[in-house]
């Protein structure tokens, strides 16, 4: 059994409790981690809090030092940890090399940015009363809770950790218990880089014990949380009484347009990648298709045969690009959306159920469903799955006016050749995240983060880092003549 990193030092959970990690390609467990209870979530946040005032105070240029470091380390172990991430989520090989390529840019990124903070923190501001000054600078949040999901397990991990570090903040991590391998590693990868005792501690367990723990906790300063908008929801109302600063990055239910001037072939590229990568276990996974309806038989057509072609299988197969989903549940899930969507009468153009050549593990066909009603829970709630809705459009307008109607707005992606048009329909967009003539690249200078139901502030680049610095006002008097309110001068 792996054991939990708390204060420097690998133990394990008082009770003994474990949970075991499967391998969702043929079912099989992989290993075991700990199961962290209340218990151990006073000890992590008590070696944070001891922590934090010494990593506080370590110069900008250590910290990024430090950074580097953990980033050469993640790059001598890429083979290992892309192949242990796709065991641990089953995601195809490729797609785990890049998430690890990612998780060192991350740290690289971040590392640059504290070199930034020696120094360059502070803003003289101008007051309309000359006899005083005013600034402001930056300080570190304090502790930070740190919760992540197990669609992206080390790459996740590095949005958060990354920018906690490069801040001055310490933090206790909770992977999720499907996928915790691959932040283990990086936890050990830590400690070799020379990370100081109890800045970064790593509680493997359940959400709703561990992670709630630990968003309740009085001495912690800041949470952040990436999942489900339902979690969300718990997370922000766990950590109210206490006022702690919550970030929250949630779900999605994304909009593609494509217009009828697109290149079929670069059209139907685009929103396969935009909702079959993965699996389609993205957030921003952009699995509402609109298209206009003068191509949308050409389009579909095309799109139909393309996903005939995609490889199903063990993500450790090099020719496989679609992998099996995280777990039973998640299959289940996915596969009653489809089913209750169908029993309605939606239109099935492809896929609709599990593999008939894979009998073992969580497989489930790339889907399209075809003119869902804009009620239909296929059409508005996240499925989290390879799963794309479709339908037709005759204006921009209302294209536009159909992306926007949703609970959620963390991303939307459009199509055209008209250049003008793009930038009309991106600025119209009501989302965190647009695409011109792509869908999904991330880069960690951008941000990211959404509107209404998918969430509260904005991770990666400059925004990233603001998320763990609280800013301070220091306003001096200079004059040398007393203030004279209460007591007047002699």
């Amino acid at each position: 059994m792996l054991r939990l990193l708390i204060d420097g030092h690998w133990i394990e959970s008082a009770d003994g409790r474990s949970i075991d990690s499967v391998n969702p390609a043929n079912g099989k467990v992989i290993g075991s981690v700990a199961a962290a209870g209340a218990g151990e979530v006073r000890l992590a946040v008590a070696a944070a809090r001891r922590a934090f005032e010494g990593w506080e105070a370590v110069p900008g240029r250590e910290r990024a030092a430090l950074l580097r470091a953990i980033a050469d380390g993640v790059e001598v172990r890429r083979d290992a940890l892309a192949a242990l991430e796709t065991r641990d989520n089953g995601k195809p090989l490729a797609e785990s090399f890049g998430d690890v390529d990612d998780t060192i840019a991350c740290f690289r990124f971040y590392a640059g940015l504290a070199d930034d903070l020696d120094g360059g923190d502070r803003a003289v501001l101008a007051v309309p009363d000359s006899r005083f000054s005013a600034s402001v600078e930056t300080m570190a949040v304090g502790v930070a809770a740190q919760i992540i999901p197990w669609n992206y397990p080390l790459l996740m991990a590095a949005w958060k950790v990354a920018p906690a570090l490069a801040a001055g903040a310490t933090m206790v991590l909770k992977p999720s218990e499907l996928t915790s391998l691959t932040a283990l590693e990086l936890g050990r990868i830590a400690q070799d880089a020379g990370l100081p005792r109890g800045v970064f501690n790593i509680l493997t367990g359940y959400g709703g014990e561990a992670g709630m723990s630990l968003v309740e906790h009085r001495d912690v300063d800041k949470v952040a949380f990436t999942g489900s908008a339902a979690t969300g929801a718990k997370i922000m109302a766990a950590a109210a009484p206490d006022i702690k600063n919550v970030s929250l990055e949630l779900g999605g239910k994304s909009a593609i347009l494509i217009f009828d001037d697109v290149d079929i072939e670069v059209a139907v590229e685009w929103i396969m990648f935009g909702v079959f990568w993965n699996q389609g276990q993205v957030c921003s996974a952009t699995s509402r298709l609109l298209v206009d309806e003068s191509i949308a038989d050409r389009l579909l057509a095309r799109l139909v045969t393309e996903v005939a072609a995609i490889r199903i299988g063990s993500g450790l197969d090099p020719d496989v690009t679609l992998g099996p989903l995280i777990s039973a549940a998640q299959r289940d899930r996915v596969a009653g959306f489809v089913d209750r969507a169908r029993e309605q009468g939606v239109e099935l153009l492809a896929g609709g159920g599990v593999p008939p050549h894979l009998d073992a593990g969580f497989f489930y066909e790339p889907t399209i469903l075809f003119q869902p009603p804009v009620d239909a829970e296929i059409w508005t709630e996240e499925v989290f799955g390879p799963v794309l809705a479709v339908r037709c459009f005759r204006t921009e307008e209302e294209a536009v006016a159909l992306a926007n109607c949703s609970d959620y707005g963390l991303a939307a992606a459009v199509l055209s050749r008209d250049a003008a048009r793009c930038e009309r329909v991106a600025r119209a967009f009501r989302a965190g995240v647009v695409w011109i003539n792509c869908s999904q690249p991330t880069f960690c200078e951008a941000p990211w983060g959404g509107l209404k139901r998918s969430g509260v502030g904005r991770e990666l680049g400059a925004w990233g880092l603001a998320q763990y610095r609280e800013v301070k006002q220091i306003t001096r008097y200079c004059s040398d003549t007393p203030w004279g309110w209460y007591i007047r001068p002699r």
